[in-house]
């Protein structure tokens, strides 16, 4: 049985996962190389060698109440969208209520980890640590999850950029960046739309010269302020819209969110129109790029052909000349090289993880990775589900199917990752958040039953089919159930709207008409829910009927 587990890395998977084994029983123990948790969001003026780094300026694009953990809400008072040094608040928050800090070894690194030579009766492992001083240790550990992140290695692809070794001016990749401090008066080439590439652009728009925007595909440009006011991801990131993107054909969904943001800016007019559709990549997200390139202080530009001197010519003939400064937001590669070769199972573009946690070829699944995957949503809830997971396969509470199995089904998700989404060796971790949240709460135990809540409690169910799919809904029932997952639930809206309240407004009642057209809705939501699950489970709603009592785990 799994007694002691190490978790490599105290950022935000890092804690999640010391709390998911504290909740199973075990005895975490918790390697972290810097001297704080946090992870991606401590900020540090100067970037470290092989941790992520952010920007001064650096503010979540997820609202507060998608990115929580389940079981502890943000306070009410915070911003929606959070600055780093709020996130980092709240994990120390959260670390302290769930007295996470003492199973913390902070100024350690993970050197090696490997089986031990008894791994195929015991599947332990043996973990090799270095501490300030280089001192080295040895541990062995039942099992070890790895939250290390994959925003740690920069991806840095000089060679494709033919003429660099002659620019006279200066070149960073975006993981260097701090701020726009060295750019005033100057002209800047910003290579990569990504979020990264685009937050750079604007930031650095408000005191350079002159900013290009060089991008190969273009992007998609959605914005974090959405209809009525409301955070983008809890008006549309809702399981009644999940439920329509299983009834309805991804093409009506990219020609409707494309019309969408079409109406907001043409991003032909502007210059952004991607190759691809909306759906087949993770979009930028940023509110004021559109009216940065309006004012013409971003400039945007196709692929960099070569740079001659202090000249950068793009793949269209055009030139930006005089230029000051590169910012490389190119991306960043993946590793753990801490594992040894022959523990990661390689499938297409990626490493080869059955749901993106287990190595599927391992004798014992007592090796695990949290974290590493990438969705339209914060990591925090998707790294906390994972672990929840991980640790009750640990204790045994959950079984793996066999290793041929599992490999088959990493090979099938590969495929199927190729085919909706644009792919590269750099962007190979693609979800879409509702379905592998729900997917991997499913293994756990804790998927919420829309029908049996229709039953049960309708104001509930209401607000878990209209409302944004946040992580509390996963508190509801099965393992790790929290009692005020519920309430958390029904106040989410007022949570979002508390930092808002900042000048008292007569209130305003809403028109009969309104109700009317919002009954109507709710009616067709409740049919459209009744029917997905009648189609898909077909039996479900007479056993219910006949024995109207919830699942046991």
């Amino acid at each position: 049985m799994v007694r002691r587990v190490a978790v490599i890395g105290a950022g935000p998977s890092g804690l999640t996962s010391i709390k998911a084994c504290l909740d199973e029983g075990m005895q975490p123990t918790c390697f972290e190389s810097s001297d704080d948790m946090g992870g991606l969001w401590k900020f540090k003026e100067v970037s470290e060698p092989n941790r992520a780094s952010i920007y001064r300026s650096l503010t979540i694009n997820i609202s507060k109440e998608m990115m929580c953990y389940s079981d502890f809400p943000i306070p009410a008072d915070y911003p929606n969208y959070m600055h780093h040094s709020k996130i980092l608040k709240y994990f120390r928050m959260y670390a302290e209520h769930f007295k996470l800090l003492q199973y913390i070894r902070f100024q350690t690194s993970v050197k090696r980890v490997m089986q031990t030579p008894d791994f195929s009766r015991t599947g332990h492992w043996e973990v090799v640590t270095e501490n300030k001083d280089g001192l080295e240790e040895r541990h062995v550990f039942d099992a070890v999850i790895c939250c290390s992140g994959h925003y740690t290695y920069p991806n840095l692809p000089l060679k494709d950029f033919p003429g660099i070794e002659t620019f006279d001016g200066k070149y960073l990749h975006s993981w260097d960046y701090k701020g726009p401090e060295d750019m005033h008066g100057k002209t800047v080439v910003v290579i990569g739309i990504g979020n990264s590439g685009g937050d750079i652009a604007v930031e650095s728009s408000r005191v350079a010269e002159q900013v290009y925007l060089s991008t190969r595909r273009g992007a998609w440009v959605i914005r974090q302020v959405s209809d009525n006011g409301l955070p983008v991801d809890m008006k549309y990131n809702t399981r009644f819209v999940h439920i329509l993107f299983q009834l309805l054909p991804m093409s009506f969904f990219n020609w409707f969110g494309e019309k969408k943001l079409n109406a907001m800016y043409d991003h032909s007019m502007y210059a952004l129109k991607p190759r691809h559709r909306l759906f087949s990549q993770i979009p930028v997200i940023n509110d004021d790029l559109p009216l940065r390139i309006l004012s013409g202080s971003v400039i945007i530009k196709p692929n960099v052909k070569e740079i001659c001197g202090s000249a950068v010519v793009f793949n269209d003939g055009s030139r930006a000349e005089k230029v000051d400064t590169i910012v490389f937001a190119t991306g960043y590669n993946y590793d753990f090289p801490y594992l040894p070769n022959n523990v990661l199972y390689k499938s297409g573009h990626r490493v080869g993880l059955y749901k993106h946690v287990f190595p599927p070829n391992l004798e014992h699944p007592t090796l695990a990775v949290v974290g590493f995957i990438h969705a339209l949503g914060a990591i925090m809830p998707q790294a906390e589900i994972q672990a929840r997971w991980v640790t009750r396969v640990f204790r045994g509470l959950k079984k793996l199917p066999s290793n041929q199995s599992m490999i088959k089904a990493v090979e099938k998700d590969t495929k199927d990752i190729e085919k909706n989404y644009i792919v590269s060796k750099l962007t190979p971790l693609q979800v879409d958040f509702v379905s592998y949240m729900d997917d991997i709460a499913g293994e756990v135990g804790v998927r919420p039953s829309l029908l049996w809540l229709f039953f049960t409690d309708y104001q509930l169910f209401k607000h878990v089919l209209w409302g944004p799919v946040t992580a509390y809904q996963y508190r509801l029932m099965g393992p790790g159930k929290w009692k005020g997952a519920r309430k958390a639930i029904l106040a989410q809206f007022n949570r979002m709207c508390e930092p808002l309240k900042t000048r008292k407004l007569d209130e305003q009642h809403s028109s009969i008409t309104g109700r009317l057209v919002k009954l109507s809705l709710l009616i067709l939501g409740g049919g459209a829910a009744v029917y997905y699950f009648h189609r898909h489970n077909p039996d479900t709603i007479p056993t219910l009927l006949s024995n109207l009592r919830p699942q046991t785990v």
